[in-house]
């Protein structure tokens, strides 16, 4: 069933809410909202038990849990995307919202700016550590985000230190320094500016795996040839021009196809 694009608007005001590849508690997870990631409503299915959304930042589509929405208005919508809101820097965090306190993950947006278009119904008070979404950063603040989702347990779908895929660790890691990226390493391997050779790639530069016709891998190089990565668990390991190896063996694991840098020096 189409929404009424009258009210077709909605925020996540929980932790981590699922999203779902079809209208079933039993499909597969393909991506996840977190606290204050914004969306719009497209259609509904199961007497409105579940409703199709299409993610604001990087336009991907899945369905959510109808009881985990949050309708807000055009004009509050409209304000998510002109205002530069602030992101968590903390691992976990507590936020009080409309006096209830809710347990926050790394990478959330918080509805808190120097610019203000209108007031907000919403009451919200949080003492943990942000930053300004606007802001890019260099390398040594995305390793340091980086670090701190290491041994994340691989899922699929997933974008927290709890749990994270490839894409959605680099996505998170970068959305936190101020860059905005795809969902899907096949869809990130499009975007910056590619660099020819291996030699001449820089720490921060993202690193894409697969074969010459599907990109299914990537990560984030480090120095001294390293990169940081979801395979299995977050972890670093050692990368030549022929792609990944266990650190310390000489076992390829991935293999490199195109690396692409969004960083400037």
């Amino acid at each position: 069933m189409k929404i009424d694009p009258v009210d077709n608007k909605g925020v996540c005001r929980l932790a981590l809410v699922p999203v779902r590849s079809y209208p079933s508690d039993t499909s597969e997870m393909v991506t996840q909202l977190l606290f204050g990631d914004h969306y719009t409503v497209l259609e509904s299915m199961n007497a409105g038990k579940w409703l199709k959304i299409e993610i604001h930042y990087d336009e991907y589509l899945g369905w959510i849990d109808a009881k985990q929405h949050y309708p807000i208005s055009d004009e509050y919508f409209d304000q998510l995307n002109k205002v530069n809101y602030k992101i968590s820097t903390d691992t976990t965090a507590t936020l009080l919202f409309n006096k209830s306190p809710i347990q926050i993950l790394i990478g959330s947006v918080l509805p808190i700016s120097n610019m203000e278009l209108f007031s907000m119904d919403e009451q919200l008070a949080f003492n943990g550590e942000s930053r300004s979404m606007g802001v890019p950063m260099g390398f040594e603040f995305i390793k340091q985000i980086a670090y701190k989702y290491l041994n994340a347990p691989y899922l699929w779908g997933g974008k927290t230190p709890f749990g994270t895929d490839c894409s959605g660790f680099t996505q998170m890691v970068y959305k936190i320094a101020g860059y905005r990226l795809n969902r899907d390493a096949s869809e990130q391997a499009l975007q910056g500016t590619k660099v020819e050779k291996f030699e001449d790639a820089l720490p921060g530069d993202l690193c894409f795996f697969g074969t010459k016709t599907k990109i299914t891998h990537v990560g984030i190089l480090l120095a001294e040839n390293k990169i940081i990565h979801a395979s299995g668990k977050v972890r670093i390991d050692d990368i030549s021009e022929q792609g990944i190896h266990i650190a310390g063996t000489n076992n390829l694991t991935h293999k490199l196809q195109i690396i692409r840098r969004f960083v400037r020096s």
